[in-house]
């Protein structure tokens, strides 16, 4: 890039001569000190300048403190942001922006700017106020009283208003100004340019941001400048003309600038065939054109790049472009930078882009381009040496190998992560001495790397090869030549031993050796590194043993993730001493460190110890932890009362209790984490009353389970008021009285699927340093899905479901509830519940599971049920239903155990006929309902009955054997009893496990 900053450089030259020229009043460069005192009127002129603007820095201080009238001030020509004529005492040089007090970025200023101080200065040749906020005043309406500007800038001021076209506007009198900036003014609107073609003498102009939007003539003005080399339109609301260059402005018939040599036009609404206009226009004075983010559509045009031979920078990203990258591009053999990234371009990279050897960047990441990376071979050479600098071409669909990119020696960065490459990494690569990039990551690259992928890498700081079917053959004793900032060798073979070569690594802030093969234990040198850690990642190995506690002081605040391992023994302090620590699924058996972290200097915002072995009660120090987002303590032997002090986690969003064995309440100070959003205590042995503030304080309540616990009474009303509650699982408990009517008002499971599958949370944790991995923790839920415990991760929030299963409930299902028709799971077995089934259930139409049995329900199954056509689990058996089963294709596709147990039910799939079904009729006649008439129970069919009645009890036997069906369904139905024995077995056994051997 080192020629295009030169270029650059040489466009704002003459602007700095111009400064330095102000200086003094001559053509010479230089300030130089005055020679003469500044004049009278031109210091009141400016300390009421002072008076109205009233600059300070961000504690207050007077940025202007050397402008005044006492002795030993009174020299307007030395204070700060003045310059004036060294001949003739005059102001010619007023510069407050912020380049000029050195304040970074900060300063403020209260007031404005007013007419009757400025203007007096009128042999200002130089102004700059950028970053001041000017606002609404009448700057711009003055402006054109200081004739002799050549230099303008009112950048970033906050300027609001229309510029009126002439000759209303002052702007259009300043026919000297060489440099004009008054971009980046978001109130700022010009209908028309028209006043710009006054600016004969401009060589730079930018009206970024500006609006834009109306000014059809744009072009033709901006045409009429001779002298303009530097022209900035970003984000002003352009659209692409029918006429992109008017044809009365054609470069044979006028005399407009041919001089144009840097163009910025990206954040538009261009049109591919209007940049082909402008690119033929100036073809051989164009050095530097962005059009990124400019709604370019189509495929680019072979011709509009083919002769622009002067170009040494061209942004095309974040456009929709398609189709192939024409083979023209290499034409541009100047070019230096080129960025096509973020686009919809396909096929493969041509030929001779990789010969320009003048290339220094090369991005065309974020698009799906395909075929094979470069070979060093010398006969497709066009060039003896290639300057390229960087290249990325992330996220696209390359295959084949990396291979010996050496003709680029001077390649420092190197981005190929997420694409298809499946082959090896080239040795060769060792050989690039000045890289200090090296990305692979989410490849299905595979074999072994080795050292000499190292050799000559001594300015590598960016390591990833994470995600790729590698193994690092290292030698123990192996000193790198490097120093890492980030190692990112996730799912990369790096065991069975610790990678000892991570000790001599003093920078690294983000480490990841997560499932790397390692069966060893956490050597004590690891955890006195210096490295200032922002994230670490050693989960999914075979890491063993304790870790001893460590004096270890972080340097921030890191993110920790030891889980998936089979580390033991009681949690060290220092571990707590983090934003983040990841500790599940390990064999961790204390918690009482946790007490030990310091209340003031405590930055712990996520916690995760579950599926451990954790015994004992929890540590009632809670209230030291405040900041605390996630707590996850699921699947360990923690015992005793749930502590008081958990209440104190005012900003805590998930807390999982589940399968310990807690007792006693819910601790009513829970009802101070207002933010809590998912709430999991179930498979304990809690008792009481379920709360009724948790409907009162817990608003933001998503999930709600408590199964498998001891709570009574009734199911509170308050819960009603949850609207966004989504999974709601009281079951396995003694909870009686009603199933309440004002479920209804659960609107969160009136609302069908979700944008979102996850329940996701954001937390106090470090921010990853690579793009491609999100930070946010997705919430996760064990949840009993059709007769299975099953975990969901990904499709939690489209898991909407009531569960109050093998309860005490009673009464009937409220006709209400059908109104929640954003339901999927329904779980109303083993109850006392009774009565008939609302008609309206087949409102329901996105359930998957429905499970009715063992209650008392009697009367017809609704005919509506049979519209429920997503049904993959039905259960009502074990009731008191009658009648005819809804014909239907779905109702009759379940097995007929789902039925069983319901001894007045007939129909597909039971094998007992309804009456009237043997005469080869359906049973159906107008104005009965399922096939069953009134008149059809006669006094035949009392007698029928009686006589069944006997026979059946004594031949059932008999039945059995002779009748191949009957058998088969009876001992089927023993089977399926069986089954759901099993099942059953399978969800309480590790609990009950559990208690006996606590």
């Amino acid at each position: 890039m080192s020629r295009y900053l030169a270029q650059i450089v040489a466009l704002l030259l003459p602007l700095v001569h111009l400064r330095d020229a102000a200086a003094d009043g001559s053509n010479s460069s230089g300030f130089g000190e005055p020679k003469i005192e500044c004049i009278a009127v031109e210091r009141q002129a400016l300390l009421k300048v002072k008076q109205d603007l009233q600059i300070t820095d961000g504690n207050g201080t007077d940025l202007l403190s050397s402008w005044g009238s006492e002795e030993g001030k009174r020299d307007c020509c030395k204070w700060i942001g003045i310059r004036c004529d060294n001949k003739s005492g005059n102001v010619v040089i007023l510069d407050l922006s912020r380049s000029t007090f050195g304040t970074g970025k900060y300063y403020e200023n209260r007031g404005n700017i007013s007419a009757s101080s400025l203007t007096e200065l009128r042999y200002l040749n130089y102004l700059d106020l950028s970053f001041l906020s000017l606002g609404r005043n009448s700057i711009l309406d003055f402006i054109g009283k200081l004739s002799n500007l050549r230099y303008l800038d009112l950048s970033h001021t906050q300027l609001i208003g229309d510029i009126d076209p002439p000759p209303d506007h002052e702007l259009a009198n300043l026919t000297t100004l060489q440099f004009l900036d008054i971009s980046h003014n978001f109130g700022l609107r010009a209908k028309s340019l028209d006043w710009v073609s006054n600016l004969s003498s401009l060589r730079q102009l930018n009206l970024s941001r500006i609006d834009l939007t109306q000014a059809d003539d744009w072009m033709s003005v901006i045409l009429q400048l001779p002298h303009l080399e530097n022209l900035e339109l970003k984000n002003c609301g352009l659209l692409s003309q029918k006429s992109f260059i008017p044809p009365s402005l054609s470069p044979f018939n006028n005399s407009y600038s041919m001089y144009l040599a840097s163009v910025d036009l990206s954040g538009n609404h261009l049109s591919a065939a209007s940049i082909q206009n402008f690119l033929s226009t100036f073809s051989g004075s164009l050095v530097r054109l962005d059009v990124s983010s400019s709604q370019l559509e189509g495929p680019i045009n072979p011709e509009t790049f083919g002769n622009v031979t002067s170009l040494k920078y061209l942004d095309l990203s974040l456009n929709h472009l398609q189709g192939s990258i024409p083979e023209a591009f290499g034409n541009m053999t100047s070019l230096e930078y080129l960025d096509l990234s973020n686009n919809m371009l396909e096929g493969e990279i041509p030929k001779a882009i990789w010969s320009i050897c003048t290339l220094r960047t090369l991005r065309m990441n974020d698009n799906t381009l395909s075929g094979y990376l470069p070979q060093n071979t010398q006969s497709s050479s066009k060039c003896t040496s290639y300057s390229l600098d960087t290249l990325d071409l992330r996220r696209n669909q390359l295959v084949g190998s990396v291979p010996n990119l050496t003709m680029f020696s001077s390649l420092r960065v190197l981005r190929l992560s997420s694409n298809k490459l499946n082959g090896t990494v080239s040795e060769s690569i060792g050989q690039l001495a000045r890289l200090e990039i090296l990305d692979v990551f989410r490849n299905s690259l595979q074999g072994v790397i080795s050292e000499a992928h190292f050799r000559r890498l001594s300015k590598l700081i960016y390591l990833d090869l994470s995600f790729n079917s590698l193994a690092l053959n290292i030698s123990s004793d192996w000193s790198p030549p490097f120093q890492l900032e980030l190692v990112l060798l996730g799912s990369c073979k790096v065991g069975p031993q610790f990678p000892r070569w991570l000790r001599t690594q003093k920078n690294y802030y983000q480490l990841d050796i997560s499932n790397g093969g390692i069966s060893d234990s956490i050597p004590n040198w690891f955890w006195d590194l210096p490295p200032p850690l922002f994230r670490m990642n050693l989960s999914n190995n075979q890491l063993s043993g304790g870790i001893a506690n460590s004096s270890r002081q972080w340097a921030g605040f890191p993110e920790i993730d030891l889980s998936a391992n089979q580390l033991e023994g009681p949690i060290p302090t220092f571990l707590f001493k983090v934003a983040a620590v990841h500790l599940s699924r390990n064999k961790f058996s204390r918690l009482d460190s946790l007490c030990e972290v310091n209340a003031e200097f405590n930055a712990l915002s996520f916690i995760d110890i579950s599926y451990n072995e954790l015994s004992g009660e929890l540590p009632d120090c809670w209230s030291r932890l405040y900041i605390l987002n996630i707590v996850n303590l699921k699947n360990n032997k923690l015992s005793g009362k749930i502590p008081t002090s958990i209440g104190s986690l005012s900003q805590l969003k998930s807390l999982h209790l589940g399968n310990n064995m807690f007792v006693g309440n819910i601790p009513s100070s829970l009802k101070n984490c207002r933010e809590l959003i998912v709430l999991a205590a179930g498979e304990n042995n809690l008792s009481g009353p379920i709360p009724t503030w948790i409907g009162e304080s817990l608003q933001n309540l998503t999930i709600l389970s408590l199964r498998s616990n001891n709570f009574y009474s009734d199911v509170p009303l308050n819960l009603c008021h949850l609207s966004q509650l989504q999974l709601l699982d009281l079951s396995i408990n003694q909870i009686s009285g009603n199933v309440p009517e004002c479920l209804k008002n659960l609107t969160a499971m009136k609302q069908y699927g979700s944008m979102n599958t996850t329940i996701s949370h954001s937390y106090g944790g470090a921010e990853d340093a690579t793009a491609d991995r999100p930070v946010s923790y997705d919430d996760n839920l064990d949840v009993v899905w059709k007769g299975t415990m099953t975990e969901f991760i990904k499709n939690l929030r489209l898991v909407k479901s009531i569960d109050l299963s093998s309860n005490k409930l009673r009464g009937e299902i409220p006709i209400d509830i059908t109104e929640l028709i954003g339901l999927v799971s329904l779980n109303l077995s083993r109850n006392n519940l009774s009565g008939q089934l609302p008609p309206e259930i087949g409102r329901l139409t996105l359930l998957d599971a429905l499970d009715l049995s063992n209650n008392r329900f009697s009367g017809r199954i609704p005919s509506s049920l049979s519209e429920v056509h997503r049904l993959s689990l039905l259960d009502l058996s074990n009731n008191n239903f009658s009648g005819k089963i809804p014909t239907g294709t779905q109702l009759q596709s379940f097995d007929a155990v789902v039925y069983m147990g319901n001894p007045e039910l007939c129909g597909a799939p039971l094998l007992n006929k309804c009456p009237g079904e043997d005469a080869g009729s359906d049973g159906t006649e107008e104005g009965s309902e399922d096939g069953v008439e009134d008149g059809f129970i006669s006094d035949g069919y009392f007698i029928s009955l009686g006589l069944g009645f006997v026979v059946g009890l004594s031949g059932v036997c008999g039945t059995l054997l002779v009748n191949k069906s009957m058998r088969n369904s009876y001992f089927k139905f023993l089977n399926d009893a069986r089954d759901w024995i099993y099942v059953r077995t399978r969800i309480y056994k590790p609990k009950v496990l559990k208690m006996i051997k606590f």
